[in-house]
């Protein structure tokens, strides 16, 4: 790490950034990272857009990595307002390169045979039809990766040039379910909601029983991005045979890490790729009750973590983003194999009155729920409100199988005085209720569809706040799900 963040700023020093927060004397400086942690500060992307990453976007060369950036990923914003323009420069793409690389390598150990690597690797994520504005190109980041894979790899990606290219989500499933039997499918990538509805639908198209009567060979599922556990019941009725499940961390930021050995239940962070880490521990001294950090947070290095505590991530890299904190949390579960999971958003927890409810906590809850009443919940979304004087917690739940919303609501909450002590104790004073209603999943995909955000890489927040609140039940009411 410390190699990296050296690279990093010698590579950087002589653009604007790196002038102004004098790299090349921390270079000189005895402790590298000692120096470049009293000299740079924490950024957010407010911070970073506001002061240097709006000249990128206007066509400004070395502004915070040298060159001129040629690709902005256009990140879901899920936890902001709007979207948000990130960085990815050509030495991003080619860690990206390097690390999809790798982790394509360690699938040797699932012992597979050899002609398995021949089978198609089915991806399904942004268009790769960029917007050029005459400065840039933007797009979703799985968009503007696919569309640089290299020569090689062409022969084995599906769905291919001409359907990776459709804008609209609908039309490029139509072309999928068309297109199904003619490929041999051995792999799957992509985020788990609009993976299952490929597969519902190919298998409905078809009238067959599973996936497995169109693509016999595919064994592996690739997932990024959400927590797979909630979705994981329902995949299983899709397949025919066992599956192996393997996840990868792989952000507009930066490619993280990925799961690379068969029975690790974490992924192992990419330490010598293009970014430098660092870690905010999560608790009310960093951070505010909205998720944003706070001034002087603690902020700590490799050495100084410890196992199953929750961290924001901070980095630092090839893309111009500078002790940058992505908005993600993490936990490491083996610190000597650098072996995280991913525990959640910094904006995507509720602590109205001090319950820190995090989204591990509600993941965990709903796959409960799913195993106690063997039920499968595809969707769900969580928002901390007033009620009289005091607070309550109300849930939407997405699933298509009938299901009580007054067992729902007393399971989890049950569920969560055991996992969370704080939840506990406010239960019995500010949290004054709890309240469950069912939808039909349909209902979280059809918001997603007006608000622009159908398929590729976007996701259903996990926790709704403020304006997002309103929006989405002036939906359901336009929709007459509530009243």
């Amino acid at each position: 790490q410390k190699k990296q963040l050296v690279k990093l700023l010698k590579k950087a020093q002589y653009t604007a950034f790196g002038e102004h927060y004098k790299f090349s004397k921390i270079l000189a400086s005895g402790n590298v990272e000692n120096a470049f942690h009293e000299s740079v500060p924490l950024h957010d992307y407010k911070s970073m857009y506001k002061r240097w990453w709006y000249r990128s976007l206007n066509g400004e060369a070395y502004v915070a990595w040298p060159g001129r950036v040629k690709y902005f990923a256009l990140s879901s914003g899920t936890s902001g307002a709007s979207s948000k323009y990130i960085p990815v420069t050509t030495d991003m793409l080619r860690s990206i390169k390097n690390a999809s690389i790798r982790q394509l390598v360690s699938m040797v150990k699932y012992d597979f045979d050899l002609e398995f690597f021949e089978k198609g690797i089915l991806m399904i994520g942004g268009s790769t039809h960029l917007l050029y504005n005459g400065t840039y190109y933007e797009g979703d980041l799985s968009g503007i990766t696919a569309g640089n894979i290299p020569f090689w790899f062409q022969h084995f990606y599906k769905p291919g040039r001409r359907i990776s290219k459709a804008t609209d989500w609908q039309s490029k499933l139509k072309e999928m379910i068309r297109k199904a039997p003619e490929w041999d499918i051995g792999i799957i990538v992509g985020v788990p909601a609009w993976v299952q509805i490929l597969m519902e639908k190919i298998i409905e198209n078809y009238q067959v029983e599973s996936i497995h009567n169109i693509w016999p060979n595919l064994s592996v599922y690739v997932h990024s991005g959400v927590s797979f556990k909630p979705y994981q019941k329902s995949f299983e009725k899709l397949f025919a045979k066992p599956m192996i499940y393997n996840e990868s961390y792989l952000a507009s930021e930066g490619y993280i890490a990925f799961q690379n050995t068969p029975n690790s239940t974490g992924m192992k962070m990419i330490v010598d790729n293009g970014v430098y880490y660092e870690f905010v521990p999560f608790n009310d001294h960093n951070f505010d009750e909205d998720g944003n950090l706070r001034e002087n947070a603690e902020v700590l290095g490799f050495a100084n973590i410890e196992e199953n505590k929750d961290y924001a991530l901070l980095l630092s890299s090839n893309a111009g983003a500078w002790r940058y904190l992505i908005g993600d949390t993490i936990k490491f579960i083996d610190k000597r194999k650098s072996e995280i999971v991913i525990t959640g958003r910094t904006k995507h927890f509720i602590s109205i009155c001090g319950e820190h409810l995090s989204e591990e906590n509600m993941n965990r809850a709903i796959e409960l729920l799913e195993e106690d009443l063997n039920v499968d919940i595809k969707e769900f979304t969580v928002m901390g409100i007033r009620y009289g004087s005091l607070f309550a917690h109300k849930w939407y739940i997405g699933t298509d199988a009938p299901l009580n919303e007054a067992v729902a609501r007393n399971k989890i909450d049950e569920y969560l005085k055991n996992l969370n002590d704080d939840y506990r104790v406010e239960r019995l004073e500010a949290i004054k209720d709890v309240h469950v209603k069912i939808l039909p999943t349909k209902a979280f995909y059809d918001y997603m569809k007006i608000k622009g955000k159908e398929g590729s890489a976007n996701k259903f927040p996990r926790v709704l706040k403020n304006s997002r609140i309103n929006e989405w039940e002036d939906f359901l009411r336009d929709q007459h799900y509530i009243s």
